[in-house]
């Protein structure tokens, strides 16, 4: 698998209620057990299939939901969740479990350790460390680890049989697009801005100001009177473009200065705007045109990165410090990026140092593009951990580069996915929970 992902489904990993939090996760464990087994120490309140669900089990899942809400509102105090409503999650929860061994999904120890790697390492901890942390929040690392296998299963079983469940009509797409170039048009359309400058010296007088500013305004009532812009411009402006007519240029209106795009607000296409100042000098625009942007554009980064990838020898924490005496390195001005990732990147980018060219949003994995896109131009980031190994990324430049037809629909198309990704997979879940075997038992208390 390459290190880019095209516009693929990678942004719309599990977000189900029925899957709980990976952090604060509880004493709750998926059973196996026989229910007589278990009877003795604890009440069943539901089977599943043959899988019990406990008193135990419910208490603890709703310990679970109020730690997500607490974390996703950022509230000191939650109303607890339902009994009702824990149990239902665990119902579905059993039910999917059971769905994914009949299709044969498991989770390796290999990949069950990859995960708890990167965990760790989002949190900028080690495994071990990890396991520490958690021992004092009174988690066990067997019931952690057993927790996240849980949630892979789920994970790897919803990305089986979701995305295909999914449908976009071409309605739908257009629908996206219209509502993208509408919102666009009305908010950045292209403007072409003609100007006369007429240049204040840094250390003028106040009677000089008052001169210049009299000139502009003169320079106005001409304008007004019907003299061409074009040769009033060539006669009377200081400005770079006064060969041209004063003519700017026609560019999206965020292009502008601020102060140019506020002077021309009110006006119309062939309008003057007042006289108005600023460092440079008393400013006069006319606004030559004014369209909607057809032209949809993306912001496009050309980075470069050295790659590590942990196996045999080199640990996951070894190729992050070895990442970071890069870094070091690299921001003290010891070591050259080009040299470092020609060397040392485990990459096909590495023969080129590491440039992986000009690229769209959407076409790294989620993870990598997150943290490149925190990163200002020539910034190097810390050493980052992906599904593919550990990365040090240096942003070289970003533009704003066209985007086509195809792209834009593309674009729309994964937008309208995104937004249905939800509900089709709630309707799956239930659907697959109804062809469960569900058996009440006694209510949870």
């Amino acid at each position: 698998m390459s290190f880019k992902s095209s516009l693929v489904f990678h942004r719309w990993l599990l977000m189900a209620l029925c899957m709980p939090c990976l952090h604060g996760l509880t004493h709750a464990q998926t059973s196996t057990q026989r229910p007589e087994a278990i009877a003795g120490r604890d009440f069943i309140v539901a089977v599943v299939d043959t899988v019990p669900i406990t008193n135990h089990d419910v208490n603890q899942r709703v310990i679970q939901l109020k730690q997500q809400a607490r974390q996703q509102s950022g509230a000191s105090t939650q109303l607890a969740p339902s009994l009702q409503a824990a149990l239902e999650q665990l119902i579905t929860e059993k039910a999917l479990l059971q769905h994914a061994r009949d299709q044969g999904i498991d989770i390796d120890a290999n990949a069950l350790n990859q995960a708890q790697e990167r965990i760790a390492a989002q949190s900028q901890l080690s495994v071990e460390q990890l396991r520490s942390k958690l021992a004092t929040e009174g988690i066990s690392w067997q019931s952690y680890q057993q927790n996240l296998k849980t949630q892979l299963i789920l994970q790897r079983l919803a990305e089986r049989n979701v995305p295909s469940r999914i449908r976009i009509s071409d309605a739908e797409i257009d629908a996206v697009v219209r509502e993208r170039m509408n919102a666009r048009s009305n908010t950045n359309p292209n403007i072409e801005l003609a100007h006369i400058l007429v240049a204040v010296p840094e250390q003028a007088s106040a009677s000089e100001v008052s001169a210049l500013q009299a000139k502009a305004q003169n320079t106005l009532q001409r304008l007004q009177a019907g003299e061409n812009f074009a040769n009033v411009a060539k006669d009377v402006s200081s400005s770079a473009d006064k060969e041209q007519g004063g003519r700017m240029g026609l560019r999206p209106m965020d292009r502008y200065p601020t102060l140019f795009v506020q002077a021309i607000q009110n006006v119309s296409v062939g309008g003057l705007s007042t006289v108005f100042r600023s460092g440079a000098g008393f400013h006069i625009l006319k606004l030559l045109n004014k369209e909607s942007s057809q032209t949809m554009t993306v912001t496009e980064t050309r980075a470069r990165h050295i790659l590590l990838r942990p196996g045999g020898q080199l640990s996951q924490n070894a190729a992050r410090a070895q990442l970071a005496n890069f870094k070091r390195d690299l921001d003290s001005g010891r070591a050259d990026f080009v040299k470092l990732a020609r060397e040392h990147s485990q990459d096909g980018s590495a023969e080129n140092g590491g440039d992986l060219g000009w690229v769209a949003p959407g076409v790294f994995v989620p993870e990598f593009e997150e943290a490149m896109d925190k990163l200002q131009v020539n910034q190097i980031s810390e050493p980052l951990v992906s599904r593919f190994g550990v990365h040090l990324i240096q942003v070289l430049a970003r533009r704003d580069a066209p985007i086509s037809e195809r792209e834009l629909r593309e674009s729309a198309r994964n937008m309208v996915r995104q937004r249905k990704y939800d509900e089709t997979y709630e309707q799956w879940a239930q659907e697959v929970r109804g062809r469960a075997y569900v058996e009440y038992r006694d209510p949870p208390q």
